[in-house]
């Protein structure tokens, strides 16, 4: 079964769904989802709450900050800390629901979300089994695997002269996340990132928005949840890693895997960054699934 939630985030209200088993007795496990750059919860998520409501647990999925259905401003930012807050809001929003069974809740992510489970399950107790699916591990360093060289210094400049504008009450800078043109202004310039975002928001998603402020390219830049992946232990921590993946990084993503503590385990996806939700989706949602059966 699954129902429309809202719930507040520090003055903030995240909207989603919370999918319960149809037939449970007594209190169930929860997992905790939302998604990656930009996505919206349509874009699979669904497919995945699903799985893991079948399996006999709830799924709490929303839509992050200034994304989809919740609110939030400046529309179309993210920020990967107040990210990593809105998870934690919704663990503690989630714990107090009935039915649930508040020391059994576990953490999935993908993508820019699955670097927020590696570091949510690094400094929440609270949760106790965590998922992280073609995970960002180095912004820093997988920002210089797809930005040009030569265009580097251009995009410091561009930081700067945003933060002059919006010193000036001028509104954020925007940039689209994707591009059919893979020489043309992206966020995230791959060819299979404008072939999944443009299809999966068209034939699922129509609140998906092709923009993201430039600010968030910044905060991008900042982010290391590879930092946190040795404090994770002893949550239980399965990583998903498409060995294709050249978009969030899967080399940086093993170091991670290598740098993480027991207990752990890794599962390899033959494919790209996108495949993890479609072509291998049962392979990853089972996985996830199975995984969190285990330890919860």
């Amino acid at each position: 079964m699954r129902r429309d939630i809202e719930f507040n985030a520090e003055g903030v209200t995240l909207r989603g769904w919370l999918y319960t088993p149809d037939r449970a007795s007594g209190s169930v496990p929860a997992i905790v989802m939302a998604h990656g750059f930009s996505a919206v919860k349509e874009m699979h998520l669904d497919r995945y709450a699903e799985v893991f409501s079948a399996a006999g647990m709830a799924a709490l999925v929303f839509d992050n900050r200034n994304f989809g259905a919740s609110d939030g401003t400046p529309r179309q930012e993210i920020d990967p800390w107040q990210q990593v807050r809105d998870y934690r809001h919704a663990i503690t929003w989630v714990r107090q629901q009935p039915g649930i069974d508040r020391n059994r809740i576990g953490v999935w992510g993908s993508s820019y979300s699955g670097g927020h489970v590696l570091v949510v399950s690094a400094i929440d107790r609270r949760v106790k089994c965590a998922v992280s699916q073609v995970p960002l591990a180095s912004g820093s360093r997988n920002l210089k695997r797809l930005v040009r060289a030569d265009m580097a210094a251009i995009l410091r400049e561009q930081f700067d002269a945003d933060r002059e504008a919006r010193m000036k009450g001028e509104a954020p800078m925007m940039l689209p996340v994707v591009s059919e043109d893979p020489m043309g202004p992206a966020a995230l310039p791959t060819p299979d990132s404008w072939t999944w975002f443009t299809a999966t928001g068209k034939e699922r998603a129509p609140s998906w928005r092709n923009e993201v402020t430039l600010r968030t390219v910044e905060m991008l830049s900042e982010y290391e949840p590879v930092a946190y992946v040795e404090r994770i232990s002893p949550t239980p921590l399965l990583m998903l890693i498409a060995d294709g993946d050249h978009l969030a990084i899967a080399e940086e993503a093993f170091i991670a895997y290598q740098r993480a503590l027991e207990p752990k385990s890794l599962v390899v996806l033959k494919g790209g960054h996108f495949d993890a939700y479609v072509q291998d989706f049962e392979k990853s949602s089972g996985a996830a699934r199975d995984w969190f059966l285990r330890h919860l």
